[in-house]
Parts: C-alpha cells; sequence; structure tokens
C-alpha cells in the first residue's frame, strides 16, 4: 500500500500493506492513538484504497475515486460524528439502514465513526450485528483516542490499527517536507512541543489552533494561581467551557509540561517546554512551594486521564476550579 502521507508507524504501515497484498483489507478497523497521532490520515488513506480504481499499488491517488476521497467528496465514504458532536443511536441506526443500500459508484462502501470511545453503549450495540453480518461491500473504520472505552464485543469485530508517536527525526523531516517556506527554527520548535504527535505540529504551523494561544491561556493559568485571584480563576474556567475538548486536552498537557519546568527551576534546572515569553509567569509559579506545584500537576494529568472518557469540557473545568480551589491545594 502507499501510505507514505502516514509519518512515521513503520510497523503499521508494513502490517497494512502485507494484508492489502495477500487477503485484502479487513471490513473493519479500530484506528486508535492521542489526539495528533494520524488516525483521519490513516482513515483516509484506506478509505482510498477501498475504493481505489487505479492500477498497481494502492491507493494510487490519482483515479478519479482516490481524488474523491482526498477531496472529501466521495459518495461511498461516509463520515459519521465528524462534526466532534458524539455519536447517538439514531445515527448508528441510520448507518446501519443505509449500509444495505449499495454502493453509488465503487466497489466498496466505506463508514467512517470519529470518536468511537465516546459512543454510548447503546450506539455501539446497534452497531454490533452490522459489523457481525453486514454486506460484503461495507467496511467500517472506528477512531477512537481510547479504544479501552470501546465495547468489548466490537473490539473483537475489528482489527486493531494503533498508531504510535512518531521520533523527532520524523517529525522534523515531514514539518520540513510540508512547511519548506517556515524558518527551520520554527519547524524545530513546533516539533519538539508536539510530543511525537505530528497533528498538533501541523495546526500549529497552520495557525489553526494553538501554539500561541495555548502559551497565552497558560500564561493566564500561572498567573491566577501565583496571584492566588480565585475569582478570576474561576471567570477563567468558565471561559474554557467552550472550548472543544480536543483543545482542552491540549492545554492540559501544555500545563503539565509548565508545570514539570517550574519543579525544574526550582532545582536549578533549565526549563524544556516553555517558550521564551512563557518564562516570566514560570518564575513566578516556580516560586510557589514544591508541594503545591505536585498536587497540580497531578491534579492536571487526572483531568487528561477523564478527558478520555465520557467527560465533557464543562466537567473538566469544574473539577479543575474546584480542585485548585477547594482542594486545599
Amino acid at each position: 500500500m502507499r501510505l507514505d502521507a502516514l509519518a512515521g508507524n513503520a510497523a503499521l504501515k508494513q502490517q497494512l500493506s502485507a494484508q492489502e497484498k495477500g487477503r485484502g483489507l479487513s471490513h473493519a478497523y479500530l484506528i486508535s492513538g492521542p489526539a495528533g497521532s494520524g488516525k483521519r490520515t490513516l482513515a483516509r488513506l484506506l478509505c482510498a484504497a477501498m475504493v481505489c480504481t487505479g492500477e498497481g499499488e494502492r491507493p494510487c491517488g490519482a483515479c478519479p475515486a482516490c481524488k474523491k476521497v482526498l477531496s472529501g467528496i466521495h459518495p461511498d465514504v461516509i463520515q459519521v460524528g465528524e462534526d466532534g458532536k458524539d455519536i447517538s443511536v439514531g445515527q448508528a441506526r441510520e448507518a446501519r439502514s443505509d449500509a444495505y443500500i449499495r454502493p453509488n459508484e465503487g466497489a466498496r462502501k466505506v463508514y467512517v465513526f470519529h470518536n468511537a470511545q465516546d459512543m454510548t453503549a447503546a450506539a455501539q450495540n446497534a452497531l454490533l450485528k452490522l459489523l457481525e453480518e453486514g454486506p460484503a461491500y461495507a467496511a467500517f473504520l472506528l477512531l477512537a483516542e481510547n479504544p479501552g472505552s470501546v465495547l468489548t464485543t466490537i473490539r473483537s469485530r475489528c482489527e486493531g490499527a494503533a498508531l504510535t508517536p512518531v521520533t523527532a527525526a520524523e517529525a522534523e523531516y515531514e514539518l520540513a517536507r510540508r512547511f519548506p517556506h517556515l524558518p527551520r527554527e520554527q519547524r524545530h520548535a513546533a516539533a519538539k512541543r508536539c510530543g511525537g504527535l505530528l497533528g498538533r505540529a501541523v495546526a500549529e504551523l497552520e495557525g489553526q489552533e494553538t501554539g500561541e494561544q495555548l502559551q497565552v491561556e497558560a500564561s493566564q493559568f500561572l498567573d491566577l494561581i501565583t496571584q492566588k485571584n480565585e475569582l478570576e480563576f474561576a471567570a477563567w474556567c468558565v471561559c474554557l467551557e467552550k472550548w472543544e475538548r480536543g483543545d482542552l486536552v491540549l492545554l492540559l498537557e501544555h500545563l503539565q509540561a509548565l508545570l514539570r519546568d517550574a519543579l525544574a527551576l526550582q532545582r536549578g534546572l533549565s526549563p524544556t517546554a516553555a517558550s521564551p515569553g512563557e518564562l516570566p509567569v514560570l518564575q513566578g509559579a516556580a516560586a510557589l512551594p514544591p508541594q503545591k506545584l505536585l498536587a497540580l500537576a497531578e491534579l492536571i494529568r487526572k483531568l487528561r486521564n477523564d478527558a478520555a472518557f465520557h467527560v465533557n469540557t464543562g466537567q473538566l473545568c469544574g473539577a479543575l476550579a474546584a480542585g485548585v480551589y477547594g482542594g486545599n491545594l
């Protein structure tokens, strides 16, 4: 298979290529990995491979079917839950009914279920019979940050495709290929901050989310806990409730890194995650008692883990406010 668009993950790409050349691709895959690890990229490539009409290695990327998939307009590739909202049992039943309508153009009809870990048990059970007894032309790709949140009965009927973080060298190589016009230092900094999750670095350099906004919000967090301004901190948490869960997860991960930097400063070590603009507030946070910094780091770690399960942003932000000022930190 032609999987060059997916960075790293050499073993997984080799496994999928061997399957495609041998018995053929499975009818169902559970694609798992943290946000930014490449789940959507791999799903897009698998969709293209399944409907590709070109000659030779698939996906060819040049046939009309491949071009439609890569442009997001192929009628036989159906996205479910792409808007970020939890997939309802009604949507699962609708997909189950639609699957028995033959493909419009290709030999396969592919359904991509986003955030499968957030599907209710009822929604997953509605898909179960389809995964077991669906028509031969139908294929299903379930994308999940935490595959453990997917029902065992669903997991047992899907082949696993677990994505892993890329190396620093792989991240820098891919960023240089995609953003040759940007300064090397900027690409290097984005690769360093992404923690092996290339999608985050790409999003930062494209200006779609992040770097700067995360730094602003993280600086405000450090400043508020240093100044012990409970009222403003509560207002800050309320504003975060409007964020998408994935963006909030990125902020929590960056806060974890900054709190580690503050502890490092207390021991005379140099910070590794903070940007130059964050250093003043980081130095202020380093003046806090180490016990408080450790407790804050543990609170942020717990909230980051909770975000992988059925916890909405409002609950996360409420727990953050309560943990900082109601947990005797």
